[in-house]
C-alpha cells in the first residue's frame, strides 16, 4: 500500500475507474451475446437487439474502452450476421 497521501487517493480513484470500466465492458459484451444468441435461436427481435448491441459498442468506444478498429470490426460482423 502507498504511504504518500496523493498515491493513496490515486489508488482509490483507479479502483473506482476500474469498476466503472469493467461494468461498461461487461454491458457491451452482454449486449453482443444477447444479439448472437437471439440470431442463433431465430428470435423475432433481432433488429432491436442489434441496435442495442451497436449502441453498446459505440459507447464503449467513445469511453476509450475499446479501439476504433475493434468497434468497427464488431459492428461489421454483427451487421453481416443480421443480413444473413
Amino acid at each position: 500500500m502507498p504511504i504518500i497521501k496523493s498515491a493513496i487517493a490515486r489508488v482509490k480513484t483507479n479502483e473506482k475507474a476500474n469498476a466503472r470500466n469493467s461494468a461498461q465492458l461487461s454491458t457491451m459484451r452482454s449486449a453482443v451475446k444477447k444479439f448472437e444468441n437471439a440470431k442463433t435461436a431465430g428470435a423475432d427481435n433481432t433488429e432491436e437487439l442489434f441496435n442495442q448491441a451497436v449502441s453498446a459498442v459505440d459507447k464503449a468506444y467513445s469511453k476509450g474502452l475499446i479501439k476504433a478498429n475493434k468497434a468497427a470490426r464488431d459492428k461489421s460482423r454483427m451487421a453481416a450476421r443480421l443480413a444473413k
